[in-house]
């Protein structure tokens, strides 16, 4: 009955005699081993990289919750310079290790059990069935949480909401006054207004943030007449922290097309926008940024030195050059704020000696997620719930902070600016808060010039920080409107109070032209030719001729040009302080290679190896520099 060919057991019987015969006939036994071991290479492979997959899925998640795809993008094509070593080993013991230990594991199984072919096939078919529909269930799970259909709509749809509502600086007039005010800026990473009490405008029971409570009451959050805090709007293209900075200081969305996205590859930072610090550099401030990690970061060295010259005081620094940390200090992200707030007193006392104006800009770190960095300086107030005392401490070492300057005597012509960033990735502090409360990031504007015009609860988002901020600073700014921002201090509508916030939002999700244009990304930009090795080069030899009299240089293989070759220029040089620097113009042979010839009297050969670098400058008028080489004897 078991053998029956009309049964299934029976059809499979016949089956497996057939596999059997024709893995025993000749050759065709060779080929059947080399599959099956190719099917199990495939299988362990598959299995890890399904690991590794839905592992880091579920990490990505767990670490941002709020992670947009915008965000994603941008971190993806940057660079890993900067990053927290402590997220970069928070995604190795969570994904790669797990991804490694069922590698092992199934080449350890598959190799005790090799001589049980039916037990392998069983488990190479559990293995193949699981890691693709528990990996493609995760994916299909992260593309509807990332709505990557909506964004790749978004990156195909162009809108001109930017382009008509946009208002370019350089067609606005600004009037400084005739001494002109300092500025501190500080933004407060992941910091709501989310973190108060419900009774001060929050979403807890306990307020947090008691101390930038009071701030914001006793200075001005726009909240008009209304006795709860009032914050901006963290809208698309603003949400983690480099495109929060770029937001509040051109009034713009940090969004540009995926394959532009890689900011990493640019010289340049959206050079054509004209943000905050390009006004005050204009006008003869001195500017600092100040933070405790690594300011090349997801390009925040590349904008703040673009725009506006800022002196970069970040981690680096500290331990390098600054020299007041060790070489080898590092906690959280470089150094705490507990440090940080101590460097600003130091730096502002330096500062306000001088009779220039300065812009003084601070970015903290202690409250980034996951549960933010408790210093030794932080109370325990709140037990377990370490991202509250990290919060609450926050709160109060900018209290501190801010109370210190006061009693300084340039405070009398200083505004401080407190905004948070973006609102807090942390991944539980703030699921509890209830979907139809609006968390908004915290917003202070302390010892401002001017006192606004209407006592109106204003909506706003970040992007209205830039003129608002020039206003601060008693800066009469024509038509209270820069880029997509309004002078809150005046009664001008904002963007958001004229279309609503989900249009704005909706709108500045999708492709703009003008954004485009003032990405100006350039991919045959010199720049980018030698950052991405795309740059002409060529090989180049030295060699003392007999009798030691002249020095010869090839230079052979020029490759990678863009244009016609103007000139190949040597220099030759072998003292320390390159007081014996040579220059000569190479000469082109029939074939396309160039060489020269140097005399040797003019060079200390002997004290040390001579040096030999080449340049080559285009019809284009660019130069390169192609290649060098140490001299060698004949």
């Amino acid at each position: 009955m078991n053998d029956n060919p009309n049964t299934w057991k029976g059809r499979f019987v016949r089956f497996s005699q057939k596999v059997k015969k024709w893995k025993n006939y000749g050759g065709m036994r060779v080929l059947w081993k080399a599959l099956e071991k190719g099917i199990l290479v495939v299988t362990v492979f598959l299995a890890a990289f399904a690991t590794l997959l839905c592992t880091g899925i579920i990490w990505m998640f767990r670490t941002w919750t709020n992670l947009t795809m915008e965000e994603l993008v941008y971190h993806l094509t940057g660079p890993l310079e900067g990053t927290s070593t402590t997220v970069i080993w928070s995604f190795l013991r969570c994904c790669v290790v797990p991804s490694v230990l069922v590698f092992v594991l199934l080449v350890v199984v598959f190799t005790k059990l090799r001589k049980r072919n039916r037990v392998v096939q069983a488990i190479e078919m559990g293995v193949v069935g699981f890691s693709l529909l528990f990996s493609g269930s995760l994916a299909q799970y992260a593309w509807q949480k990332l709505e990557i259909s909506a964004f790749a709509q978004n990156q195909s749809t162009y809108s001109t909401f930017i382009d008509e509502n946009y208002v370019d600086p350089r067609s606005v007039e600004l009037q400084f006054p005739d001494k002109k005010r300092n500025l501190i800026y500080i933004f407060l990473e992941s910091m709501e207004m989310t973190y108060a009490d419900e009774a001060s405008g929050g979403a807890f029971e306990e307020n947090y943030i008691k101390e930038l409570t009071k701030l914001a009451q006793e200075n001005e959050d726009f909240s008009g007449d209304e006795e709860i805090l009032n914050g901006g709007y963290s809208m698309p293209g603003s949400t983690w922290t480099i495109a929060a900075m770029f937001s509040q200081m051109s009034g713009l969305p940090l969004s540009i097309s995926i394959e532009d996205n890689a900011m990493d590859t640019q010289q340049t930072f959206f050079s054509d926008v004209v943000a905050l610090g390009d006004i005050l550099d204009t006008a003869g401030y001195r500017q600092m940024l100040m933070i405790g990690s690594d300011a090349t970061f997801g390009g925040r060295r590349l904008f703040f030195t673009e725009h506006g010259g800022y002196t970069i005081w970040d981690h680096n620094y500290a331990v390098g050059d600054g020299g007041v940390l060790p070489e080898d200090y590092r906690v959280w992200w470089g150094y705490e704020d507990e440090k940080l707030f101590a460097f600003a007193r130091q730096q502002l006392e330096q500062m306000s000696e001088s009779e220039q104006p300065f812009n003084l800009t601070l970015l903290t770190v202690d409250t980034h997620f996951e549960d933010g960095y408790l210093c030794p300086e932080c109370p325990n107030t709140y037990g377990e719930n370490q991202y509250a005392n990290v919060i609450a401490c926050a709160s109060r070492q900018v209290d501190e902070f801010v109370h210190w300057v006061q009693q300084q005597d340039f405070y009398e012509n200083t505004t401080i600016v407190l905004v948070g960033d973006h609102p807090t990735m942390d991944s539980d502090f703030c699921q509890d808060v209830s979907v139809d409360y609006t968390r908004k990031v915290y917003v202070s504007y302390i010892n401002s010039a001017v006192s606004a015009q209407t006592n109106d609860y204003r909506n706003y988002t970040t992007m209205d920080c830039f003129p608002t901020t020039l206003a601060s600073l008693d800066v009469e700014i024509e038509g209270d409107r820069l880029g997509l921002g309004t002078n809150l201090f005046s009664d001008t509508w904002t963007i958001s109070e004229q279309y609503g916030v989900e249009k704005v939002s909706s709108e500045l999700k999708k492709k703009s032209q003008l954004m485009e244009q003032l990405a100006q990304i350039n991919e045959d930009s010199p720049e980018l030719l030698i950052r991405t090795g795309r740059a002409p080069a060529g090989d180049v030899s030295a060699v003392i001729r007999p009798q030691g009299e002249m020095l010869s240089i090839d230079i052979i293989n020029l490759r990678n040009l863009n244009h016609p070759v103007s000139s190949v220029t040597v220099a030759a040089w072998a003292g320390d302080d390159q007081s014996d620097l040579q220059w000569i113009e190479a000469e082109e042979r029939p074939d396309g290679t160039y060489y020269a010839e140097i005399p040797l009297s003019g060079l200390r050969i002997g004290e040390n190896p001579c040096i030999v670098h080449v340049y080559l400058t285009e019809e284009s008028g660019t130069q390169y520099f192609i290649g060098g080489a140490y001299a060698i004897t004949e």
